[in-house]
């Protein structure tokens, strides 16, 4: 017998003997592969290659709440990730949308459980108001390289964007805003950045609080998903069940606060744990 079909024969028979599926019965460990590329601050690699930010420490709640549960680190790129899932050398991604180039890859996916949006970032200069953000295409940008932008429809091909706007790429958050806060326009007038990470960034340096001009229309809103592999020996409903725990507890929600990001609205009454 496979170790998949020991895993979901386990979960089945727990299922008659409780009344409902979880994982936590589970008479063999099962090891889950999770993709992670830097996503700051959902998700980062720090110098001891070591996920940190929100997914390091709800992957490290939920392995302490499901002893017979491991999660193994993939590293993958922006990218890389689509290729790398293809090839099956990950199971999982968390807080993935399913827009973000997923469309000719064959996934499941959980329901919404986070959400977030960029905004465009400038310096703030005499005479320049929130209809500098109007049209951002006659701008110079800087992006991160490999991530899904609205302005651009959510095209990722470097040389395409390119030939279409005047577009700078790093793979740093940090650097973006630095370009900015230099005043270099010449390379950088716009960053794209996630709500939360210029959160946070503010929140570490508040004396440029009044450095920047924020757009009030965010460039995208999206709502992030977990994505399993068909043959991970886990599906999203599993994936949902290993939540379970860390929603009841609030333990998530008090994560996802602690980090500057949101729950999708309706999350709380709508995620589908047992109730006591």
């Amino acid at each position: 017998m496979s170790p998949v079909q020991l895993f979901r024969n386990t979960i089945l028979v727990a299922a008659l003997f409780a009344g409902g599926l979880t994982l936590s019965v589970a008479s063999a460990e099962t090891e889950i592969r999770v993709g992670v590329y830097n996503f700051p601050p959902i998700a980062s690699i720090n110098e001891d290659n070591q996920v940190t930010g929100l997914l390091g420490e709800t992957l490290e709640r939920v392995a302490k709440a499901h002893q017979d549960i491991r999660f193994r680190i993939i590293h993958t790129s922006p990218q890389r990730r689509h290729l790398d899932f293809e090839a099956g050398l990950y199971d999982v991604i968390f807080f993935e949308s399913p827009d973000w180039g997923w469309e000719d890859h064959d996934f499941n996916a959980t329901m919404p459980i986070l959400t977030d949006e960029d905004v465009y970032l400038a310096l703030k200069k005499p005479g320049r108001d929130p209809s500098f953000f109007d049209d951002v295409s006659k701008r110079r940008i800087v992006a991160i390289s490999g991530y899904h932008y609205g302005f651009a429809d959510l095209e990722t091909n470097n040389a395409e964007l390119e030939k279409r706007f005047d577009i700078e790429f790093s793979d740093s958050h940090r650097r973006n805003i630095n370009l900015i806060k230099a005043d270099r326009p010449s390379i950088a007038e716009v960053a794209i950045v996630s709500r939360a990470y210029l959160q946070k960034y503010l929140e570490r340096h508040p004396e440029d609080w009044n450095t920047f001009m924020v757009s009030e229309v965010p460039d995208q809103s999206y709502r992030l998903s977990i994505i399993t592999h068909p043959d991970a020996p886990v599906d999203d409903k599993d994936m949902i069940r290993l939540f379970e725990p860390l929603m009841e507890n609030g333990q998530y929600r008090q994560l996802v606060e602690r980090w500057g990001l949101q729950l999708p609205p309706g999350f709380l009454t709508g995620f589908p744990y047992r109730k006591p």
